[in-house]
């Protein structure tokens, strides 16, 4: 397939699973001076954001590696502990809106949620095991993927000491970041505490890109047709 001119430009792309800390690491990237969005569905978002996060990022980074091969990718961990219950609460809520064929959610979130997640059913949400199993295939699969390629992959757990300051030095490594600019926040902002899931929606940025246009997707079509 053709593709466009746009999509070698370099990119930041953050591939944990939902519930790991990707709007924090977004607002993170936004006071660095990155455009950034928190999840893509238009061909317009791929193109304005330097930074992309969640949906469709944490099923299609494979694809995305080899259409953006300049990209470098962040695998945001979470101790099991803390991401059981609250991907728990989120799948629940987001349940009908994904499996209803009528409508719900857009096609590319619900292709993403049904794959990571698959067989997508309330008796697997509800057991913490098979939960459990999804994340570390998950992360089996990133790793496995950029085995040959590590200095395109930053593995970061924002609770931890010192992320901030990987993330950084990260981002300078591969000069997507000047190495005098002055950095005024050391640590990454709590958000969506207590299961809340809409923080972004209300935060105003300049360097914020949206997700959709007016509520409307594109098909993607350099993901979901097969590269060639």
């Amino acid at each position: 397939m053709s593709i466009d001119s746009n999509l070698s430009q370099a990119k930041v792309f953050v591939v944990g699973l939902p519930r790991t800390a990707t709007t924090s690491l977004c607002v993170a990237m936004l006071e660095l001076g990155f455009k950034t969005a928190h999840t893509a569905f238009t061909q317009d978002a791929f193109t304005q954001a330097q930074v992309i996060a969640d949906a469709p990022i944490f099923a299609d980074f494979v694809k995305l590696s080899q259409v953006y091969p300049e990209a470098k990718f962040i695998y945001l961990q979470r101790e099991l502990s803390a991401w059981l219950p609250s991907i728990q609460q989120l799948l629940r809520r987001m349940h009908k809106n994904i499996v209803r064929p009528d409508g719900g959610f857009n096609p590319h979130l619900k292709r993403v949620y049904q794959q990571v997640f698959q067989p997508f059913n309330i008796k697997n949400i509800d057991d913490v095991m098979f939960l459990a199993q999804c994340y570390q295939q998950h992360q089996l699969n990133v790793e496995a993927w950029f085995s040959n390629q590590p200095s395109r992959l930053l593995k970061l757990d924002v609770a931890n000491p010192g992320s901030f300051d990987a993330l950084v030095e990260f981002l300078q490594q591969h000069q997507l970041l000047p190495m005098n600019q002055l950095i005024s926040n050391k640590a990454f902002k709590p958000i969506n505490i207590a299961g809340k899931v809409t923080a972004w929606q209300q935060i105003s940025h300049p360097n914020k890109v949206e997700s959709t246009r007016f509520g409307k997707v594109d098909k993607l079509a350099f993901l979901t047709d097969d590269l060639r």
